[in-house]
């Protein structure tokens, strides 16, 4: 599978929220009821929350794009539990009593789990941060386990702190490409998170307002201070390497500073933007100091 179509199954930073959390129809922990013994989940961002949330043996199996290196920032952890491929089948054949599922899963599985009254619950894209940080604790609460959900949350914010610019700091202006050449843009999770972090998302600039591609031109014409993008698939160059590649962009390179990081970290929220806030960090300071040096 494609890196646009895994984002789109994960749920990307870059993209706009699809919905909300969908409560399972029974189980859960909440109240009195029972906590959930054999958890699945079918989205490689919930993967993410629920390793960190719920009990190893809690969980039943997890989404095949967990175990892979460059997709995923669980991958080591997620090769010792047990996965699917999203099939009825599979996912039936492990006698969940709680399924995590998101608005890109299968909606065959979906709709199987439906007639069969299996407990889900149903998660869109959050758009936010805080729409991040409250998806970390609907799942913690979920698996039972509420005050690990805070605990995780506690962790990204105090990343989210670290990662600040100095007070009045201006903000520097950014682009980051997606995998197949989007810009992330307005309204997204990456849009809040560029702007906590010291960055101004350049997107507008371009009269863009949601995530799309954006030519080459535009870009060399009007060059923001900060480019970001994914480092590439291993023998696949992506469209947004060859853009950060591309001879035309030398003749702005005074005036923009290049920055690659994981593509990894461009899918998820959750306690992914613990590693993202330092990435765009990361990035921040080296078009300071890129600045510094050619004004001198």
């Amino acid at each position: 599978m494609g890196l646009d179509r895994r984002m789109m199954m994960a749920g990307g930073l870059a993209l706009t929220a699809v919905g909300c959390a969908v409560p399972p129809r029974s189980g859960g922990a909440k109240g009195g009821a029972v906590r959930p013994q054999r958890i699945v989940s079918l989205n490689p961002c919930l993967d993410v929350i629920l390793v960190e949330v719920a009990d190893r043996a809690q969980i039943a199996a997890l989404s095949h794009y967990a175990r892979e290196d460059y997709g995923s920032t669980i991958a080591d952890i997620a090769r010792t539990l047990p996965f699917t491929y999203e099939t009825a089948e599979e996912v039936l054949a492990l006698r969940p009593d709680l399924v995590l599922t998101g608005r890109h899963s299968s909606l065959a599985t979906r709709n199987a789990l439906d007639r069969l009254s299996i407990p889900t619950a149903l998660f869109g894209v959050p758009d936010t941060i805080e729409d991040s940080l409250e998806q970390v604790r609907e799942i913690a609460r979920l698996v039972g386990h509420p005050e690990r959900g805070e605990a995780l949350v506690g962790r990204i914010e105090a990343a989210l702190t670290d990662a600040k610019a100095a007070p009045g700091t201006r903000p520097l202006s950014a682009l980051v490409f997606m995998p197949g050449g989007f810009v992330s843009g307005p309204g997204t999770l990456m849009d809040g998170m560029m702007t906590r972090l010291g960055l101004r998302n350049a997107a507008a600039d371009y009269g863009l307002r949601r995530s799309m591609n954006l030519p080459l031109e535009l870009v060399v014409a009007n060059p923001p201070e900060v480019l970001l993008s994914g480092e590439p698939y291993p023998g696949a160059p992506s469209w947004a390497e060859r853009v950060m590649e591309h001879p035309a962009l030398s003749r702005v390179a005074g005036d923009m500073q290049r920055a690659v990081f994981p593509e990894r970290l461009l899918f998820c929220g959750g306690p992914v933007l613990i590693q993202t806030a330092a990435a765009l960090a990361r990035a921040r300071q080296a078009a300071l100091t890129h600045q510094l040096r050619t004004q001198a």
